[in-house]
């Protein structure tokens, strides 16, 4: 490793509310103090970032900020570039624009290159949908997997459900995934009608908002009590028990 390394700038790690929370009731006073000694940034929505970093910061002048966008949008040509004023010795913060960056988000790209170039990366502490999920669900925190999203074909969905059930009795593995919100009631129809009436399934819904909802329990109980998610974003988790 190169002697070099703390010469260069950090990769801060920023992490942000997933919701409309005032960001300092779920995020540490280490978080504020890095957006203040930050003016460069990579973020998926500028919008977004800007009305972060005011909230957090209120004094900081945003005429001073420098943010990089990182998008399906974004040329891979930009993206290579990111990362060089870390090279000179100024310090980055990569943001997401909900949760924390690297964690089913475009950020981990990013991350990944900050090591090759022997960067710092310093993450820090913030809320995590899937973990939170995780965490109040009662399912299986030793061992579980996150899979993502599910495929859009509706046959080829079935069958990824399908799987992810057996696995989670093969393994005795968790299995957590996400989808957009607008499919969130569509997925939760289907996940009852093709999973095992004895297989439990966990629906973790806005979490840290006003109107959050967790809920575990078996397929079958869940037929007795048909929610609707109305378009929010949700975590599902599917265990078939301890």
């Amino acid at each position: 490793m190169s002697k070099n390394i703390f010469a260069k700038g950090i990769l801060h790690l920023i992490p942000t509310p997933l919701g409309e929370n005032p960001p300092l009731e779920v995020l540490p006073l280490s978080v504020k103090k890095a957006v203040e000694n930050l003016n460069y940034y990579i973020v998926e929505n500028e919008k977004i970032a800007r009305r972060f970093i005011k909230k957090i910061t209120p004094q900081k002048n945003q005429e001073d900020l420098i943010l990089f966008p990182l998008n399906k949008y974004t040329a891979q040509q930009e993206i290579d570039t990111y990362l060089h004023p870390c090279l000179n010795g100024i310090s980055i913060g990569l943001m997401s624009d909900a949760g924390c960056p690297g964690i089913a988000d475009p950020g981990a790209a990013i991350v990944s290159k900050a090591h090759a170039n022997e960067i710092k990366v310093m993450p820090h502490v913030g809320p995590s949908s899937i973990i939170l999920a995780l965490m109040s669900s009662g399912l299986n925190g030793q061992n579980f997997a996150f899979n993502g999203y599910l495929p859009i074909d509706k046959k080829q969905r079935s069958q990824s459900i399908l799987r992810y059930e057996k696995e989670a009795l093969r393994n005795q593995q968790a299995q957590l995934f996400i989808e957009t919100p607008y499919r969130s009631d569509a997925l939760f129809q289907e996940l009852i009608l093709t999973l095992s009436p004895t297989t439990l399934l966990c629906v973790a819904c806005n979490l840290n908002q006003n109107d959050e909802f967790v809920l575990t329990q078996s397929v079958h109980q869940w037929k007795k009590f048909i929610p609707n998610f109305n378009k929010r974003p949700c975590i599902f988790i599917v265990d078939t028990g301890f």
